[in-house]
């Protein structure tokens, strides 16, 4: 990678954690304070802590935040832990700054659309911030360890976590209130997964034709994409064929398939949404390095 494309990633990562980090902010703001829902993370700890032993609710935080980024350093490095201070600033700021402009501006009563928002929004904020490679500190930082360790889904082990949190803020919570909590978390996670995905999803193709030949070279040329063979026998009559494997772009869907019907009406394609791809033409150069 050269020093310009270096510097554009890390522009844009900037951009990406400040955006983040402000849209987080503003969701709290607007719909989670006004509706007093109960939280997840390290805030949600820290509450239940409080109710349990009576220490402050900014102390016992502070101290999760500090002993999350603490394992933060050891396990996912120093460039991680820059990223999440930065994230550990910002969003008490980014608050601050709406809390002045906005005062006590509530623009819904209603705690169903506050739920729903503020789950939209915390998932698309938190997505924004770790497809950086970043996070916004505190209980985030768990599912990224497993996700590195474990390659568990950074959505799965967040909304597990988050459960367990407002399951400890029950005893001291309304019942309606901790429902609308899960509902909120579990909005919050599938929101998160969504946003992690984007960009990432493509195509693969299986075509099963007796012109599998002109087919290859056509999507070689037409569409400049790699083509796998994979040697193929017919269920029924036993009859030998090759198999056509590719993995193209959602949009190039359409294209590829007026070029195999132009070719070969009577091929057979099964068509599959594959949630990522690595490897040379996707996440690496077309051209060897």
């Amino acid at each position: 990678m050269n020093d310009d494309l270096r510097m554009n990633w890390s522009v844009r990562s900037i951009a990406a954690i400040f955006l983040g980090n402000v849209l987080y902010a503003l969701t709290v703001k607007v719909f989670l304070l006004p509706a007093n829902l109960v939280s997840g993370g390290a805030t949600g700890i820290a509450l239940a802590a409080n109710h349990l032993t009576g220490v402050s609710v900014s102390g016992f935080l502070f101290l999760v935040n500090m002993s999350m980024l603490i394992l933060g350093l050891i396990v996912l490095g120093k460039a991680f832990v820059a990223t999440t201070l930065a994230s550990t600033f910002l969003i008490p700021a980014a608050l601050e700054v709406f809390d002045r402009l906005l005062g006590d501006f509530v623009l819904t009563d209603d705690i169903l659309l506050c739920t729903l928002f503020a789950g939209l929004g915390v998932g698309v904020s938190l997505g924004i911030v770790i497809r950086t490679g970043a996070s916004t500190g505190g209980m985030d930082i768990p599912p990224l360890i497993l996700y590195k360790c474990f390659r568990v889904p950074v959505s799965v082990s967040l909304y597990a976590f988050d459960v367990c949190i407002l399951l400890l803020q029950a005893p001291f919570q309304e019942a309606e209130n901790i429902l609308y909590g899960i509902v909120f978390v579990l909005l919050s996670a599938i929101a998160l997964d969504k946003t992690m995905m984007i960009g990432t999803t493509q195509t693969e193709v299986k075509i099963m034709s007796g012109k599998s030949e002109e087919i290859r070279e056509a999507i070689l040329k037409q569409l400049d994409r790699g083509v796998t063979l994979l040697n193929a026998e017919g269920g029924y009559l036993h009859d030998k064929s090759q198999m056509i494997f590719s993995v193209i772009s959602n949009r190039e869907l359409f294209k590829l398939e007026k070029i195999v019907h132009g070719i070969d009406p009577a091929s057979f394609m099964v068509v599959t949404r594959v949630s990522e791809v690595k490897g040379r033409g996707f996440s690496m150069d077309k051209r060897a390095l």
